[in-house]
């Protein structure tokens, strides 16, 4: 079952400390097997930024000894130290220069290589995932993962870890420096990073609650937003879009808001770290003055204090914004790693058995089903299906009908009991023979990008033209197809390339028919259809079942009348069995539903 934390508690911003320290495992683990295979080039990179790092903070003790040194030597004719010290300051700003360069090169590939190992992770685990997570987790969330949650980690991985690595590594040697060049400066410097260090923790702790909200904030924005478009016609016929308005506008509201807090938090963490920063330079100046005039300090050391205590601070800032992208990446790293730890609540066998030959034979063995467990729907439920037989579903809506469907497929598994394929369990039935010997086909008879072929090649993608087009001309849909504008080359998705419910439903009448299946379901494939187009489809329909065992879920009882056998089923159960004529001919709720149907037609 889908886990609490992977769904629900992705959105949330109230976490207990048990569940911060799990989510924070988490996201390190998945971090870790992500920089795991580019340990190599880490630590080149590693090198490479620690010589570039020293290179750059060599300058100021160099300008101390061209000045201390190479102007006395150069009052006495001697110009030696002071072309040293230049060549040396040239030489030092050139490698720093080429190194940060090669850095930046390495750093890049690191991160394009990261970022595209945890894209195709979220694309193949999220599409691996059972039919349940996909109906409990809505599609705005799934987008928000690979969309705006991948770009804050592509941004902090592009420009934020390079901020604080050279950050870090700059400070460091610049302290070090500083105590090697004049102990008693070093310790002004020790002595700053007391206020510095309490008002980056007061910013970590605020800062660390107040991303996250934006980062929820920003998920429910993009929830919102891709909902609307996506049942733009729903929005349209209740006339929604005012409430619309008022939802979206409060969202963007909220969404401001925690931004509004962010800013806030750092328009007082920056100038204080200008503050303590200043601060330290001005006493490591004035001390060093007077050290100066009693011919304790040269002045080239005390220039060189100065600028190493100045440039010591000149980081944080960038160290800051890091810590904003680190929030803003933590955050939906969390998220990712919620997707990325769900698991299959269908899963593939251990041992998987071969199913070469099926002849389509389909049996509920004591199946008990429900999605929650305190509401069966299907309670204690036994069915046997022949070969080559085809079964109509009929009940009221909730009577179970799409669930015996979505367990026939394997989409869920039975709670108790087992639904076999010619004897062998689904469970255990190999994935690539299960989805080759059953095979739904729904009312939404979905088309993908490409063209007309590519669509009804999804049943069979290494068929040849002639298999596709004798696929098409087989459920009558070969005709429409060549009067589209590039007949079967016509892009679906481009204008003139649309088609009309009737005629996506026999495309994908056609993909089913390539594919070949040995049982085939038609969950409520007719009902969206008016019809004319209904006719046309049934037509099809006689041509697709033939040969091959079918279940049929029907509300329209015109698409009933091809079954060999009617099921009724009531709350999980089958309370009529025996073939239309039969049924209709009885007094049960079959004959009801049946006279129900004609008068409606009258």
């Amino acid at each position: 079952m889908t886990s609490v934390l992977g769904v629900e508690g992705e959105e949330r911003d109230d976490f207990s400390r048990a569940e911060s320290r799990q989510i924070r495992q988490r996201s390190l683990r998945l971090l870790g097997s992500l920089v795991h295979p580019m340990r190599a080039r880490l630590v080149l990179s590693i090198i490479v930024v620690i010589i570039s790092t020293i290179s750059q903070v060599a300058g100021p003790s160099i300008i101390a000894y061209g000045i201390d040194t190479g102007l006395p030597a150069l009052l006495d004719q001697n110009w030696m130290p002071v072309a040293l010290a230049g060549v040396a300051y040239l030489l030092a700003g050139v490698v720093g220069a080429v190194l940060i360069a090669w850095f930046t090169v390495l750093s890049a590939r690191i991160s394009q290589a990261i970022l595209l190992d945890l894209r195709k992770r979220v694309f193949l685990h999220t599409q691996k995932l059972s039919l349940e997570f996909h109906e409990s987790y809505t599609s705005g969330r799934i987008i928000s993962r690979q969309t705006s949650d991948l770009d804050a980690i592509r941004e902090l991985l592009d420009s934020g870890i390079n901020q604080l690595v050279q950050g870090v590594l700059y400070m460091a040697f610049t302290a070090v420096a500083l105590f090697l060049l004049d102990v008693q400066s070093g310790f002004i410097l020790l002595a700053s990073l007391v206020p510095l260090l309490i008002l980056t923790r007061w910013f970590q702790l605020r800062s660390q609650r107040m991303f996250r909200r934006t980062r929820v904030a920003s998920a429910r924005l993009i929830v919102h937003f891709v909902e609307t478009m996506t049942g733009i016609r729903a929005v349209k016929a209740f006339r929604k879009e005012k409430r619309n308005e008022v939802e979206f506008g409060g969202l963007v509201e909220d969404y401001r808001d925690a931004n509004a807090r962010v800013i806030k938090l750092f328009g007082i963490y920056d100038p204080g770290l200008v503050l303590i920063g200043n601060v330290a330079v001005a006493v490591v100046l004035l001390l060093g003055g007077f050290r100066v005039v009693d011919g304790g300090m040269e002045i080239g050391v005390l220039l060189a204090a100065v600028l190493y205590t100045r440039r010591f601070f000149d980081p944080m800032e960038d160290m800051a914004m890091f810590y904003n992208g680190y929030q803003s990446a933590t955050a939906a790293l969390e998220k990712i790693s919620g997707v990325l730890e769900e698991r299959p609540s269908v899963a593939d066998p251990e041992r998987p058995v071969d199913l070469w030959e099926s002849t389509g034979a389909v049996t509920f063995d004591d199946v008990e089903f429900g999605y929650t467990a305190d509401r069966p729907i299907l309670p204690s439920f036994d069915l046997v299906i022949p070969a080559g037989q085809t079964i109509a579903l009929v009940g009221s809506t909730g009577a179970g009908k799409s669930t015996l469907a979505k367990l026939i497929s394997r989409f869920y598994d039975p709670t108790a009991g087992r639904v076999t394929l010619d004897g062998i369990d689904l469970r255990d039935l190999h994935p690539k023979d299960l989805r080759r010997a059953i095979v739904m086909v729904t009312q939404e008879a979905y088309l993908f990008s490409g063209t007309v072929a590519d669509n009804i090649a999804i049943g069979k993608p290494e068929a040849s033209r002639d298999e596709i087009i004798a696929a098409a001309r087989a459920v009558g849909a070969d005709e429409f197809i060549r009067g589209l504008p590039n007949g079967y080359e016509t892009d679906v998705n481009k204008r003139g390339g649309r088609v009309s419910a009737g005629q996506r439903q026999l495309i994908s009448f056609a993909r089913a028919f390539l594919a070949n299946p040995t049982v085939l379901i038609l969950d409520e494939a007719t009902a969206s259809l008016d019809i004319p187009s209904e006719r046309l489809v049934q037509d099809a329909l006689q041509t697709l079942l033939a040969d091959r065992t079918a279940v049929i879920i029907a509300h329209r009882l015109s698409t009933v009348s091809i079954a060999d056998r009617v099921l009724v089923m009531e709350q999980g159960r089958i309370v009529e069995d025996g073939t239309p004529e039969e049924l209709i001919g009885g007094t049960g709720r079959f004959a009801q539903l049946h006279a129900s149907w004609r008068e409606s037609l009258v």
